[in-house]
């Protein structure tokens, strides 16, 4: 009983108080981040609140693990164990761990820079050594991507050697579409900037594109089209939606044109 009420109701107390504590900086940290990411007054408002996430989530994990090792420390010591040596051991695996952790360290410092250097954020569509997906997460040692087909794939920094970011500050609409050689290439570019111009007077796709799809060139004579590219400029990660409509919408608009858009032919010659 006497147990109970000196050292468990501390206990108890340090309980609270490394829960407060956690709590607490969780707050602070995301003022601070809040603060510091919105104070550089970029025209990107997802940019920022993007990078804002991934801040905190990092800031604040790595803030809990060390409030909870200190305050488990504390009990621990409050209930009667002998810390001392438990520190002297940890001390001893910590120096083992440190010639074989060179991988590990490697990871943390490697993260320190992408997280620094903002090369991508949480919600970025990313393609990092061979694959490409949706960042989930980040922590100091990897980022977790999830592709197209729904499967999570787990970098390690260190292993990071290049990232291709597709979804930062703006997106390029690059399309390339073939037209028939009988067709009139002035007619055909009339339509595709007819075409490109009602899609970003659209009241939906036009909140989305930063610069009308256009004719820009013809790009290649192939064997059986002309191919001509269509450039424009969308908000980040909106570039897949927006060329998707614009094929459907090119579609429909060369049908009413009678352009055609020829597929490969083959023609085969029976022996008599």
């Amino acid at each position: 009983m006497p147990w109970i009420t000196d050292h468990g109701l501390k206990i108890l107390v340090i309980f609270i108080v490394v829960f407060i504590v956690h709590k607490s900086a969780r707050v602070f940290i995301s003022k601070v981040i809040e603060h510091a990411v919105r104070s550089h007054n970029s025209s990107d408002v997802q940019a920022e609140e993007k990078r804002e996430k991934t801040l905190v989530r990092i800031f604040s994990a790595t803030a809990s693990i060390v409030v909870w090792v200190i305050g488990g420390l504390m009990i621990l010591q409050e209930g009667g164990f002998e810390i001392a040596p438990l520190l002297a051991a940890a001390g001893i695996v910590g120096i083992a761990l440190g010639f074989g952790g060179q991988y590990l360290i490697r990871d943390v410092i490697s993260g320190l820079f992408i997280i620094l250097e903002n090369q991508y954020r949480i919600g970025d569509v990313v393609s990092v050594e061979g694959k490409s997906g949706v960042v989930e997460d980040i922590t100091l040692r990897m980022t977790t991507l999830r592709d197209m087909d729904g499967i999570v794939h787990y970098v390690p920094h260190g292993e990071i050697s290049m990232v291709s970011n597709m979804s930062k500050e703006f997106s390029k609409i690059n399309l390339n579409i073939g037209v028939s050689y009988k067709d009139d290439l002035d007619n055909v570019i009339k339509v595709v900037n007819a075409v490109g111009k009602g899609m970003g007077e659209d009241q939906v796709w036009g909140e989305k594109i930063l610069k009308d799809p256009a004719f820009l060139r013809v790009d290649d004579f192939a064997d059986s089209a002309v191919v001509i590219k269509i450039v424009g400029e969308a908000k980040a990660s909106e570039q897949w939606a927006i060329t998707g409509e614009l094929r459907k919408r090119l579609k429909i608009a060369f049908d009413k044109e009678g352009i055609e858009i020829p597929f490969p032919q083959v023609v085969v010659h029976q022996g008599v």
